[in-house]
């Protein structure tokens, strides 16, 4: 009987080991309200001319709604109009896209690295899945791709280049 017992449970722990999980393993474990849920939205503000306004967006933006990536442009003196992905590029920006350019641009660089990524990631997988416990399958997985910052800045300062100060690791 007791091998019996055994046997099951090591099936079950094997069966749920191989349960298809997410790298990042993100979720609430409580039944309280979610506080990111709740968003602040800008004060209302009175239009210049009621007959001049904008026609209504289903499902789009509105005036009132946050945008903190195009505040944080713009509280650091940038463009937010800058984000637009459909902008294009400003004038301005030229020099410095065709001097990043001047080899060539693969048009399909994005798609090409979310391929590798994902076939990286599918290698990765095939032995992190079999896990007792959670873990940050993320770190495991990138984890030779991580650098270590504190021998690469006392590699730099060891050849006299400048580097920014930095804490001691702990």
């Amino acid at each position: 009987m007791r091998l019996a017992q055994v046997l099951v449970l090591g099936l079950s722990v094997g069966v749920l080991g191989c349960s298809n999980k997410p790298l990042h393993d993100i979720r609430s474990n409580s039944d309280g309200p979610d506080e990111f849920m709740v968003v602040p939205v800008k004060p209302l503000t009175a239009p210049q001319d009621y007959d001049v306004l904008p026609a209504p967006t289903p499902g789009g933006g509105n005036l009132v709604d946050r945008n903190p990536e195009a505040d944080a442009v713009e509280a650091l003196g940038g463009r937010p109009s800058a984000l637009d992905p459909d902008g294009g590029i400003p004038a301005s920006d030229g020099a410095l896209v065709a001097s990043a350019s001047r080899y060539g641009v693969a048009p399909n660089t994005r798609e090409e690295l979310a391929e590798q990524d994902a076939e990286f990631r599918k290698r990765q997988a095939r032995w992190s899945g079999f896990k007792l416990f959670p873990v940050d399958r993320y770190s495991q997985a990138y984890r030779r791709e991580a650098i270590d910052p504190f021998p690469v800045n006392e590699s730099f300062r060891r050849t006299g280049r400048e580097t920014p100060t930095a804490p001691a690791p702990e």
